[in-house]
């Protein structure tokens, strides 16, 4: 529900070389633009390869899922108002503990199946409800302290009940905005087992599939994919969407995803005309905007993004096969709250803000996003980290640390605090190296790790073997979609991370009092419908997440993205991103 992915792909841009042009000039996308001229097409850009094509097991973001499934309902990208999407009509019981969707006629698969009933009935059931499946879609369904899950029925080939035993404030949003899978496809590979029991599921849709076999619903399916180059979306024929004139829709035949390495390479690309869209830094904001008559590109601002930006200390405690997750003395650290807190003082976001932002930005204090109506904001009392070296000194020296001559800290034991930063190298690496800079004025040496995205992911979700990581979170208007980040024993609980189904166990993972108050706050909030109660509850669990800081956000900034002027309807929305409604985009040559 609430994905990871690689922030730095957004922002920030670096003085692009000479080696890299060299580099490029093997494999234009201009090129492969220049096969398919007969067909409309937008070129994009990802930075990272896609990890799988199986939307139930998916954790990371950017991803495919977006162009080729639907829900039930869809979120508007500028106004994040619901809309009907699978289903065209819904209705809530007076106690708020059924929701009956009724899907709209004629619904097709991609390979022309219809779409009933069934396959919602089977998406939930089988699938994101099946603890044989381990899928953070079930974080967010779960209701109140006993962790129930809805019940779905089928009433009709063209309506799902779902039931829940308590009213659940977010089960519209939740269960009505996941994907539905096919039932038709997929079914087998629930009840088929492999050789060690699991379902034959897990291993289904790997990005080592035929793209052609991944049956969608969305407006696109997969037409290809090509390691470290392309990724190849083709229009679903039998979407459903159709315009005021029974137009089918998309009307954009083809969608490439041009694969980079970082965004320097992605800004050559776009200057070259090689991609069509391009969502862009304020650094690039300057040398794109003297380019945009001249490169018939126009650049559109989206207001406050939606995600966030962090860094977090790995505070697991516990031990595999008797070792500790942790080297024992940065779990220490770590661990200790006065620690976090000069950190978060000892990190000059303001001048992140003027020197990597160009001013286009604003300090971020909050996990909710600025969009959402329960976003608490400094202006309301949510504590805030000012840059302030002096205060984080004090506190560390309050918790036992001391400094040398030489002003470098160590702890009571006198162990120097290092510790390694490890961040996703899609991106360049200002902040990184900012924050470098910063903490060793407060005595800390931060060493510096770039990795892959997915290996990053692999850390976080598998490994556990991280002392500090540089990331982001998509955002979104409903708080209970990041129940899997903060409920103890969610999926994404990245900070203080249990095992996954299936892997090691951990020996000795403890919960602190304040972290699992957080968890209850969201639970308690997940089943709350009065909206001043629920704005209460989310307003107390920012107020936790600032003292205690299981994530020291960093900065929010302001999104920016450039679009060939051929491609007409953007409606580019931070919260939404850039292409929400590509079903109504149009591709003209001008």
């Amino acid at each position: 529900m609430f994905a990871i992915f690689p922030s730095m792909r957004r922002w920030l841009v670096g003085l692009l070389t000479v080696v890299i042009a060299i580099a490029l000039s093997s494999c234009n996308p201009n090129d492969f633009k220049s096969q398919a001229a007969q067909v409309t097409q937008l070129v994009d850009t990802i930075v990272g390869e896609p990890k799988t094509f199986n939307y139930a097991l998916s954790s990371e973001s950017p991803n495919v899922f977006s162009l080729i499934y639907e829900g039930l309902i869809t979120e508007n990208g500028v106004t994040a108002e619901i809309e009907p999407a699978l289903a065209e009509t819904w209705q809530i019981s007076d106690d708020k503990k059924q929701i009956v969707f009724t899907l709209r006629q004629g619904l097709k698969w991609s390979d022309g199946i219809p779409l009933t009933a069934d396959d919602v009935v089977f998406s939930f059931n089988d699938i994101y409800l099946n603890p044989d499946i381990p899928t953070s879609t079930r974080d967010g369904l779960q209701i109140g302290e006993s962790k129930a899950l809805p019940k779905v029925r089928k009433i009709s080939d063209r309506q799902v009940e779902f039931i829940v035993p308590e009213p659940f404030a977010p089960l519209l949003r939740s269960a009505g905005g996941t994907p539905i899978l096919p039932k038709h496809i997929l079914a087998k590979t629930i009840t088929t087992k492999d050789g060690e029991g699991k379902p034959q599921f897990l291993s289904t849709w790997g990005t080592d599939t035929d793209p052609k076999k991944v049956i969608s619903n969305g407006p696109y399916k997969l037409d290809a994919y090509n390691t470290s180059q392309r990724v190849i979306f083709g229009r679903n024929p039998y979407y459903w969407r159709k315009d005021k004139q029974g137009n089918p829709q998309p009307y954009i035949e083809r969608i490439v995803w041009q694969l980079v390495e970082n965004v320097d390479t992605a800004v050559l690309q776009f200057r070259s005309g090689g991609l069509d869209i391009l969502e862009i830094g304020p650094r690039t904001f300057r040398l794109l905007k003297r380019e945009e008559k001249r490169g018939s590109f126009t650049i559109y601002n989206g207001g406050p993004s939606s995600s966030t930006m962090f860094i977090t200390f790995n505070q697991n405690k516990g031990k595999r096969n008797g070792k500790p997750l942790i080297d024992p003395i940065k779990s220490r650290w770590f661990n200790t709250v006065e620690f976090r807190q000069a950190v978060a003082y000892g990190i000059n976001r303001q001048a992140m803000i003027n020197n990597i932002f160009q001013g286009v930005g604003e300090p971020q204090n909050s996990p909710i996003a600025v969009q959402s109506p329960y976003y608490l904001s400094r202006d309301e009392g949510l504590k805030s980290y000012d840059y302030n070296p002096q205060k984080a000194k004090e506190l560390l020296q309050q918790a036992g640390f001391k400094y040398n001559d030489k002003g470098e800290l160590s702890d009571a034991q006198g162990n120097r605090v290092r510790f390694t930063l490890t961040a996703n190298t899609g991106g360049t690496g200002f902040i990184q190296a900012q924050i470098k800079q910063d903490l060793s004025k407060i005595g800390m040496r931060v060493d510096i790790q770039n990795i892959a995205f997915n290996s990053l992911v692999e850390k976080l979700d598998n490994t556990l073997d991280w002392d500090c990581v540089y990331l982001g979170f998509t955002g979104g208007v409903e708080p209970n979609n990041a129940a899997n980040l903060w409920l103890p024993d969610g999926s994404s609980h990245m900070f203080n991370q249990k095992p996954q189904t299936g892997q090691t166990p951990i020996a000795g993972r403890e919960i602190a009092s304040w972290e699992a108050e957080i968890g209850r706050l969201y639970v308690q909030g997940a089943k709350e419908v009065d909206e001043a109660k629920r704005k209460a509850i989310y307003a107390e669990t920012q107020r936790l997440t600032q003292e205690y800081l299981p994530f020291i956000y960093l900065v929010n900034p302001i999104g920016l993205l450039a679009v060939r002027d051929r491609i007409q309807n953007i409606k580019y929305s931070a919260y939404g991103g850039p292409i929400w409604n590509i079903y109504e985009l149009k591709a003209v040559e001008k």
